[in-house]
């Protein structure tokens, strides 16, 4: 898909959805110096918020639909994946995501669940493991990759 612009992108907002938050607060802090949106999930919001008094708009208020099924539909929207594949400075791309509310997503800062650590664990269930499946985060990834030139 040809788009007219590439190679040094700006970044005006980030997607951050993380497992393991080590040195998610400094990097957001960073990010928030640079006049950078932050939009984020859940607990990582809640970290960002409550340990780095950040301003953090939460997925659900992005895409207009809640969290559901106890966590396991976060990210998984037209608008998130939407804001992800949109390739700039493509016509079509930039009328149907002015149309559908869809904004464009810069960066995406993720890292997946531990299953492997989990599957290892002494205390672990088959059902902690089902768990650990990683849905969200795979996704995001592959759609940040497809669009790696604007994302």
């Amino acid at each position: 898909v040809e788009g007219e612009q590439s190679d040094v992108v700006p970044i005006t907002r980030a997607l951050i959805s993380v497992s393991d938050k080590t040195g998610i607060v400094d990097l957001c802090k960073f990010l928030a110096s640079k006049n950078i949106e932050l939009l984020s999930t859940g607990g990582t919001a809640k970290k960002l918020r409550e340990e780095g008094g950040l301003v953090v708009k939460d997925v659900s208020e992005y895409t207009g639909a809640p969290e559901c099924l106890d966590g396991r539909v976060k990210t998984l929207h037209p608008k998130v994946h939407g804001g992800l594949l949109g390739v700039r400075g493509n016509a079509t791309h930039e009328s149907q995501m002015k149309e559908l509310g869809i904004e464009k997503i810069d960066l995406t800062i993720l890292n997946l669940y531990p299953f492997e650590e989990t599957v290892k664990s002494k205390d672990s269930t088959f059902e902690k493991c089902v768990e650990n499946i990683d849905i969200g985060g795979p996704s995001m990834m592959r759609s940040t990759a497809k669009n790696h030139a604007f994302t």
